[in-house]
Parts: C-alpha cells; sequence; structure tokens
C-alpha cells in the first residue's frame, strides 16, 4: 500500500460550512489511522468568489475543532506553495503540455458567440446544450483555425481559455470506494475549461495536478463532485497518470433534520442552530451567524458527532473519543445515503461530553461566566455547585444560567407552584425550618435533611407535602438540583433568609 497522503482543499469563499468539517474529520482520521499525511490546500482559483478572513477563519476552526495539519498552509511542506492563486505557471505548463500534445486546444469565442452556440442548440431541441465533440468543430478554436491563425490570435493578445479536448466515443470509469463502479460515457462530458482567460487554472485542471503533484492517494470530498469524477478521471488519463490517479470517495450529504433535501444556512438560521464552526461575520453584510464553539459545543463532542453523519463502527457503541475514532475508522464503513443533521443528538453529545468533566473542570467554565459578571466565588464553592448541576446542562454556559439561585435570591416565584403548594401548612413547617437553620453557621446536605424531618415529624406534617413550597422558597423554582445539596451550597444563613422573605412576600391563593 502506498503512503496514505490526504488533503483538505476548500475555497476562501466564506465561513467553513460543518460538512467541510466533517470532510476534514474523515481526511484526518484516514490519515492518522494510516500513520499518513494530512495536508491544507487553499484552492482559491477563482478570485471573482474570494472572501477576505475567510482563509483566516478555515484555519481557526480546524485548529479549534483539533484537527492538525501537517502539510500546506499554515504548516508549510516539501510542495509549497499550497495556494493555488500562487502556483499558476505550474497550471499553465501543464494545460500547454495537453495543448502539445493534441489532448486540449486554445478556443477565442467570444461570449456572444457561446451564446448564440447555445441559443441554437436550444431551438434545434438537442438534448445538450454544451461546447464539445458536437460543435467544438462549428466554433473559433485552434481546431478549426489555421496554425498561423492562431499564431496570428495568441500575438495579437486576443483573449482565450484552453478547453479540454474530450474523446468523441469513449466509456470513463471508476471505482468510488463508497458507491462502488461509476461509468460514464464521455458524449456526456463537455469540453471543460481548464484555463481561463485571466490565465487561471479551473478547479478541474488545478485539483487534478496538484493532486498528482502532491502524491495524494485518496480524495475524500462531498458527493457533489461526483459528477465531476469522470473528467478528473479523463484528465489523469490524458496526462498519462493513470498509475498515480488516487482512490474516490464521495460522501453523502448532510440532510435537513426532517431528511427532506440538503442542509443549508437558511435551514440552520430558521431552525435556531449554528451550521459553521465559529462565530463568523460576512464582511459585505456584516451579518453575525452563530458558531458551534460561541454556541457551547464541545469540539471533541461536535467531532464525535460528524463522525456518526455517514458513517458506523458497526457496533452500539456512540461515544468516540478521537484516539478511539482513528481506531475504528474505515471508508468501508461510509454509506451512500444522506445523512440528517439531527441537532438534538448533537446536543446530547455535548451533554455526554460535560458529564464525563470533573467537578474541577467543569468550574472552569462557571468561574468564567462569574468573572465577566464581577461576581466573586470561591473555587470549592463553585465546583460545589457544578456537581449540583452536572446531570442538568447541556452547555458550559447553562451551569451559571440554570443556577442563578446559587448567588441571587429570588424576587419572582413559579405562580403554577405557588397555586399549588403555596399554603398555610406549608408555611408553618417553613417557618419552623427557618427558625432551626438560623441557629447553625454550616450545614450538609444530609443535615438539612435530618433537620427538615424533624421539623415534619414534630409538625406532624409529611415531607413529601413540603418539598415543592421549600424549593420554591430557596430558588424561586418548581425544579432544580438536589434541594438539600442546594442548602448546604447556599449556606443555612442565607437559605433562612430565604424562607423568611418567602413567608412574607408570597400570598396564599384561594
Amino acid at each position: 500500500m502506498k503512503p496514505v497522503r490526504v488533503r483538505f482543499a476548500p475555497s476562501p469563499t466564506g465561513a467553513l460550512h460543518i460538512g467541510g468539517v466533517r470532510t476534514a474529520l474523515y481526511n484526518y482520521l484516514l490519515a492518522r489511522k494510516h500513520g499518513g499525511t494530512m495536508i491544507l490546500r487553499i484552492e482559491d482559483t477563482d478570485q471573482t468568489r474570494y472572501v477576505p478572513g475567510a482563509e483566516e477563519y478555515i484555519l481557526d476552526s480546524l485548529k479549534w475543532a483539533g484537527i492538525a495539519i501537517d502539510e500546506g498552509v499554515g504548516a508549510g511542506g516539501p510542495h509549497a506553495p499550497y495556494r493555488q492563486s500562487e502556483r499558476k505557471e505550474i497550471y499553465k505548463k501543464y494545460a500547454l503540455q495537453l495543448v502539445d500534445e493534441g489532448k486540449a486546444y486554445y478556443a477565442f469565442d467570444t461570449e456572444e458567440e457561446l451564446e448564440a452556440m447555445r441559443t441554437r442548440l436550444k431551438n434545434e431541441a438537442s438534448s445538450t446544450q454544451q461546447y464539445g465533440v458536437a460543435t467544438r468543430m462549428g466554433m473559433r478554436n485552434s481546431l478549426t483555425l489555421s496554425a498561423n491563425e492562431v499564431a496570428d490570435k495568441l500575438s495579437q493578445g486576443v483573449p482565450y481559455v484552453i478547453r479540454l479536448r474530450v474523446p468523441a466515443d469513449q466509456t470513463i470509469e471508476l471505482n468510488d470506494l463508497i458507491r462502488g463502479n461509476v461509468s460514464v460515457h464521455s458524449s456526456q462530458i463537455d469540453d471543460k475549461v481548464l484555463m481561463k482567460s485571466d490565465g487561471m487554472p479551473t478547479y478541474h485542471l488545478a485539483n487534478v495536478v496538484d493532486d498528482y503533484l502532491m502524491q495524494i492517494s485518496h480524495v475524500i470530498r462531498g458527493e457533489e463532485w461526483l459528477p465531476s469524477a469522470p473528467l478528473h478521471v479523463l484528465l489523469y488519463q490524458s496526462f498519462g497518470w493513470q498509475e498515480s490517479m488516487p482512490e474516490f470517495a464521495h460522501l453523502p450529504l448532510l440532510l435537513k433534520p426532517d431528511g427532506n433535501g440538503k442542509l443549508s444556512k437558511r435551514d440552520a438560521d430558521q431552525m435556531g442552530f449554528p451550521i459553521f464552526p465559529l462565530n463568523w461575520k460576512d464582511p459585505n453584510t456584516q451579518e453575525l451567524a452563530k458558531g458551534f464553539r460561541e454556541s457551547g459545543y464541545l469540539p471533541e463532542a461536535l467531532l464525535n458527532f460528524l463522525a456518526f453523519l455517514g458513517w458506523n463502527p458497526g457496533t452500539e457503541q456512540e461515544l468516540f473519543n478521537v484516539a478511539q475514532l482513528i481506531e475504528a475508522f474505515t471508508i468501508e464503513r461510509i454509506g451512500k445515503a444522506g445523512a440528517k443533521f439531527d441537532i438534538h443528538k448533537a446536543q446530547w453529545f455535548n451533554q455526554q461530553y460535560l458529564r464525563a468533566k470533573s467537578n474541577k473542570e467543569l468550574s472552569k467554565y462557571l468561574l468564567t461566566s462569574l468573572g465577566e459578571l464581577g461576581i466573586d466565588c470561591e473555587v470549592d464553592k463553585a465546583e460545589k455547585i457544578c456537581q449540583a448541576m452536572r446531570d442538568r446542562i447541556t452547555f458550559p454556559n447553562d451551569i451559571f444560567a440554570q443556577g442563578k439561585f446559587f448567588f441571587y435570591s429570588p424576587s419572582v416565584f413559579d405562580e403554577q407552584v405557588v397555586q399549588k403548594k403555596w399554603n398555610a401548612e406549608s408555611i408553618t413547617v417553613l417557618s419552623a425550618y427557618r427558625d432551626e437553620l438560623k441557629k447553625l453557621e454550616t450545614i450538609t446536605a444530609e443535615n438539612a435533611k435530618i433537620t427538615l424531618d424533624a421539623v415534619c415529624a414534630k409538625l406532624n406534617i409529611g415531607v413529601g407535602k413540603i418539598l415543592p413550597a421549600l424549593r420554591l422558597a430557596i430558588t424561586g423554582q418548581g425544579s432544580g438540583p438536589d434541594l438539600m445539596q442546594t442548602i448546604e451550597i447556599i449556606e443555612p444563613k442565607e437559605a433562612a433568609a430565604r424562607l423568611d422573605f418567602a413567608i412574607q412576600n408570597i400570598a396564599i391563593k384561594k
């Protein structure tokens, strides 16, 4: 087996879509599993779509996700430069080689001439309106002009493109590692432009030349590139590089949560979840799109989620750290069918990874939230709060957002609980419990429970009848973490003060 060399080759035309992160992840897993090389190449041949800041965004996103680059932009390497806009002369050399060998040709057609050709074919009810085998001999190119005419046009600087000369009657085949055999007749492929009039190569030429020169072993990319694969195979054949052609694997689409169509930014916006790894501000509209990082997703949870969007390990196991993903990953277990983007599953993964963290690790998130608000909190107390909240959170910021009552006495109270559970009986018990708490400097969750049990026993009122009203007075809410643990954390004097406030301010509903 030849050395595994894979590339992630995004275009800097905007924010990196989460589907691109999945593509990068699959490339990364394959490279790491086989001790290979992960290359980052920036495909910026279409300068009209270039967006300032997009390249930096790609690098930052991969770094945050933990997808390390071995070679390429940001890392260097033996095949530099790795930005296609800096490799123009390389592509021109290979395009001219095909022209010299009669496998490509100069085309001098104007936009008006091209439009006239398409209109004519449309009027003739032709099945295709493409520049190819059936039409090229009626156009203005080096196949129909004399050598002197071509030389004159080139010397005069007449604009031209270089087109691939697709064979007239040939079946082009490739074996896709995910989809099996793909077969296309050359009559279905038009004479694609390889070199544009501005001297820049098209994606097709640059992609194939770079993959060959960089010795890429596997091309793992999105399903949208499958229709271009036969053309790329034809280019490898035209150059005589068949033996060096990489293996292809075209990934399944990411679908909307309901499975009805390809996932888009608009869908994500409408459903209220991110579609980019990091926050992205559009430099033209200044519109801010929230990223997975800023929404509270952990990178390791996101990678685990993305890995399962199209791949499965063949077992019931769902939680995989990166090392386990590397060990389990095979291209053969990637499916053809589109994968539903279930954001609830992404949240579930995030919950699992948060819950696996120690209280000390979780406390860092809480202390960060508190620091931003200027709230002082001892580390020991923060860790106790995290212990109480850990099974109730989905995102790191939830620790404070759902546990504000640890720091603020409630001033408003859940009306439903007030209606159902706040009565003279509960006030009697809570008043007695308040008086007992006032006598204490410290308390444990166990002793808080023992004290409450003793008060209820003395008054001959069941503890279960009182707990909702007690939680209401302490937190203002009808549900939350362990109540006795909460009382331990806020300490008895504060608990007594809250009970006092509730008794004086919550009216009994008739």
